[in-house]
Parts: C-alpha cells; sequence; structure tokens
C-alpha cells in the first residue's frame, strides 16, 4: 500500500514482509555484479574464514532489504537524494530469513509543492531478531494527490 508524504509520522514504525536468502539467488547476484570473492562463492574457502562458510554480500543485503520498502512508496517515491550511516552489523547465511523494518527519523516540507523530504531508517533483521544492518535514507515523496 503507498503511503504519501501526509500518512508518515515520525518515530513511526513500518514493517516489511519476511523473506527466505537462498543459494541461487546469492549465486545470481554474484554473478550478475560480476562478484568473484570466494568468501561469497566458495564453501571450502568460506570454511577456512571466521565466518565458518559462505556469507551473503553486504551489496546485495542492501539491495534487498530496499526492494522490501517498495510496498510503502510504489506510487509517491519521486527520489532517493542520500544514503547515510549504513552499517552491517552481523553476517547474514543461506537460508536466513530477514526483514526489513522503516523507522520515520525526520520530515520535512521543501520548497515544492508536491512532495516532502523524509529520513527514513531502514532495519533489517534476521529470524532471531538480531539486526544485521541498518541505513538512514533520505527520500522525497510525494503529497497525496489531490481530488479533482
Amino acid at each position: 500500500m503507498t503511503k504519501y508524504y501526509e500518512e508518515f509520522e515520525v518515530g513511526s514504525k513500518h514493517p516489511t514482509y519476511t523473506r527466505t536468502l537462498t543459494e541461487g539467488e546469492l549465486a545470481f547476484f554474484c554473478s550478475f555484479v560480476g562478484y568473484h570473492v570466494p568468501l561469497f562463492i566458495d564453501e571450502e574457502y568460506a570454511k577456512q574464514t571466521r565466518y565458518g562458510g559462505r556469507i551473503i554480500p553486504s551489496a546485495m543485503i542492501m539491495a534487498i532489504s530496499t526492494g522490501m520498502t517498495e510496498s510503502l512508496f510504489r506510487r509517491s517515491v519521486v527520489a532517493q537524494l542520500g544514503i547515510d550511516n549504513g552499517r552491517f552489523l552481523k553476517p547474514v547465511r543461506i537460508g536466513d530469513t530477514i526483514t526489513t523494518e522503516v523507522e520515520v527519523m525526520s520530515k520535512r516540507a521543501t520548497s515544492n509543492p508536491e512532495h516532502g523530504l523524509i529520513v527514513f531508517r531502514d532495519r533489517v533483521s534476521n529470524q532471531r531478531g538480531e539486526v544485521v544492518f541498518e541505513v538512514d535514507k533520505t527520500v522525497l515523496v510525494l503529497y497525496r494527490p489531490r481530488e479533482s
């Protein structure tokens, strides 16, 4: 369900659906973006690292979590202007189930009467409730269209 600028309250939290990350998604992502890092694609190598096995690339977590939030802005997003304070806090593995919670950190009107500026914090958690990634996104969001 698309939300417009007026519908976001500072401090409100908006959870997304959950999603289990698969072997196929990891293989596709690494192939698509050209990640040939052994930590992501070579289980035997990755077993010897401090992670004890392959992990999901941070860029993949950020991309998937952004996709998980699209229903909030499907028709109201104008532009993402900035990404700040991104922190990858715990490794994510094949088979982990993640969810993203979007918190409204601040909002303000702009000089353009069609949209306002909102800072959202995306917080990604795994199936154990551990926060694995968080980032602040500055987004231009449309005001609700006036009925004609």
